[in-house]
């Protein structure tokens, strides 16, 4: 077992559904509300990476983040090296890729939240923040957690975007799928294996997890 890759990928994994989370959440709160004519545009732009090959996703990603662009002179200055080939690369790469995700389970679960409670808390003068996490997150938290979960367990997952953006650094991109192309690679069946055995067995646990969380929200 690559433990090094292990680790790597799971401290992804973990930066991705924390920046999902923060970032995800306010819109996906601004989708749930009701009485947006054009937010079809917003959903289409999140939904974007189900149908769009992880190339391609990574192909744009290196154009806006290379050394020839705006964005990436910006990066250059501010943190003094590139964006792509390093770990805060494949973390921005994981970040958009998995930005459906999280925001589909977080607006599918925040829509279900009655609409007279929260008006009501607003009638007695709470605030809209103060509103949201008292009434709105309560109440929408099991299909949040469900959104986190998935989130997590496909970011452990990944391969063409990491692939694509970060490369193949031992210790700074090479995540377990990259580590099991290798290994075949290598033909040493044997790690490929073993690594795939770990993947699937997470795969099966994190899923059982969702679906059993899944039932109890439909019996809530």
């Amino acid at each position: 077992m690559d433990w090094t890759a292990i680790r790597l990928t799971f401290a992804v994994a973990t930066c991705t559904t924390a920046i999902l989370f923060v970032l995800g959440l306010p819109l996906a709160a601004w989708l749930a509300r009701p009485g947006r004519g054009w937010r079809f545009l917003i959903e289409a732009v999140v939904a974007l990476p189900l149908v769009l090959p992880p190339t391609v996703l990574g192909f744009y990603i290196l154009w806006a983040a290379g050394p020839h662009s705006l964005p990436g002179r910006w990066y250059k200055v501010l943190f003094g090296s590139q964006l792509p080939f390093t770990f805060q690369g494949v973390v921005v790469a994981s970040v958009l890729y998995n930005l459906p995700f999280a925001v589909r389970p977080f607006t599918a679960a925040l829509a279900t939240v009655d609409r007279k409670l929260i008006e009501a808390s607003w009638c007695l003068g709470v605030s809209r923040l103060a509103t949201f996490r008292r009434v709105t997150l309560p109440l929408a938290w099991r299909g949040i957690l469900a959104g986190l979960v998935l989130t997590f367990a496909h970011a452990v997952g990944e391969f063409g975007i990491v692939l694509m953006v970060g490369g193949n650094r031992p210790g700074v991109t090479r995540t377990l799928a990259v580590a099991i192309y290798d290994d075949v690679q290598a033909l040493d069946y044997t790690a490929a294996a073993r690594s795939s055995l770990f993947l699937l067995a997470f795969a099966f646990t994190v899923m059982s997890l969702l679906h059993l969380l899944q039932r109890r929200t439909l019996r809530a």
